[in-house]
């Protein structure tokens, strides 16, 4: 596929809402943590850095109703409860993977990059707004 002659399905809504959900804050931090294997939730509370309960709880829902994780309650006093990446969630973690391996090999470059545009919006600050108005 060359650039410019990218293929955009027919359903573009389904498509923004499926990469809203892997792409928001905590869904790719909870799938790489799970690609290690089954996690318990309050294992994948400390293990992610900064996650609420509720935002965790809210991530794994969602990553199960996407059928991306799958939930396993096992019958025991206390109910013990693990999280694990369905065949369709180790898809993803394997994307996940290489756009992270894109973001390292091109880490230099990409900083390079802002630090030349902050440099140089630094001094043209009155340009910048009358481009937007």
């Amino acid at each position: 596929m060359t650039p410019g002659h990218i293929h955009v399905p027919t359903n573009c809504r389904t498509v923004t809402e499926i990469l809203s959900r892997v792409g928001d804050k905590w869904t790719v931090q909870v799938v790489v943590q799970l690609g290690s294997g089954p996690k318990r939730f309050n294992e994948l509370r400390r293990i992610v850095e900064g996650i609420s309960q509720r935002m965790l709880t809210l991530t794994l829902r969602g990553l199960e109703r996407d059928g991306l994780v799958q939930r396993t309650v096992y019958p025991t006093i206390p109910p013990k409860v693990e999280y694990r990446l369905t065949a369709l969630g180790c898809s993803l973690l394997e994307t996940v993977r290489g756009l992270g391996d894109w973001a390292i090999r091109n880490r230099d470059q990409i900083l390079a990059a802002r630090h030349r545009f902050d440099e140089t919006e630094s001094g043209q600050p009155e340009e910048r707004q009358s481009d937007a108005a």
